[in-house]
């Protein structure tokens, strides 16, 4: 068992309520140390904030994502300012870009994920990305931003996508798709990708491992991608394990 974080969990997510304690003794029980909770929407901050509350290895980060445009209005972006002003999240997030879904208007994910950059750059924070079908707008958004850091979670690009986010300093997220044998392009990128930008995740409840499959995905099963990621880089697990915990706990401001 080795130290490990969980880079992106919803551990507040409703698929928890009967047994969230359980499911949080499992991922310590499993060598996670720290699990970050981005949120979707303003709704959610309240409740994160005092899950976070009961735990020192739990860890809140707020934002507005973009698949919850509907719940969204320009007056949660000072509120979000405002909740951030308590010093205890790692980041913001989830924000990004969803051009995937068809009734998700893209100016306006536009206008939210620029407001939640500038001010993720304002208060030195990194940012949580979601980006489906949006990798190349987002990778420019994240360039003319400056300096802006942090990590594009559940990533599902190609090589050179990859690569443009490593050369501005960006992480990327990897967890239960890389255990699938289909995903060839995304074990492809793994396999070969600097080690210093690989952050593991399990995004549950969401995502689960192909030995899970269908299942209720949880934190303690991000041992499943680092067995697979170890095995993809023909590389120790607990080289990996020190690297991403490392590489996690350098961008989230943790020890």
């Amino acid at each position: 068992m080795y130290p490990l974080f969980d880079s992106h969990v919803h551990l507040d997510h409703e698929a928890f309520g009967a047994d969230r304690p359980e499911v949080i003794e499992r991922a310590v029980d499993a060598g996670i140390r720290h699990m970050v909770v981005p949120a979707v929407d303003a709704d959610s901050w309240p409740r994160i904030r005092e899950l976070c509350k009961t735990r020192s290895d739990i860890h809140p980060a707020y934002g507005l994502h973009p698949v919850y445009l509907a719940r969204h209005a320009p007056q949660h972006l000072d509120r979000l300012d405002e909740w951030l002003d308590d010093g205890q999240a790692v980041a913001v997030g989830e924000i990004g870009l969803d051009f995937h879904l068809p009734e998700l208007d893209p100016d306006q994910q536009r206008f939210y994920f620029m407001r939640q950059l500038q001010l993720a750059h304002r208060r030195n924070l990194p940012v949580i990305v979601h980006a489906r079908q949006a990798l190349e707008e987002v990778s420019l958004a994240l360039r003319r931003n400056g300096d802006s850091r942090g990590v594009v979670h559940s990533f599902s690009g190609s090589e050179q996508q990859a690569r443009q986010l490593w050369d501005i300093g960006f992480h990327i997220g990897i967890g239960g798709p890389v255990t699938y044998e289909r995903a060839q392009r995304l074990r492809r990128i793994v396999a070969k990708m600097p080690i210093e930008f690989l952050l593991l995740e399990s995004d549950a409840p969401d995502q689960p491992d192909a030995a899970h499959r269908g299942q209720r995905n949880e934190p303690a099963r991000i041992t499943e991608v680092l067995r697979c990621v170890a095995a993809l880089r023909g590389e120790s697990e607990e080289r990996i394990a020190e690297a991403t915990t490392r590489n996690a706990c350098n961008l989230f401001g943790l020890t």
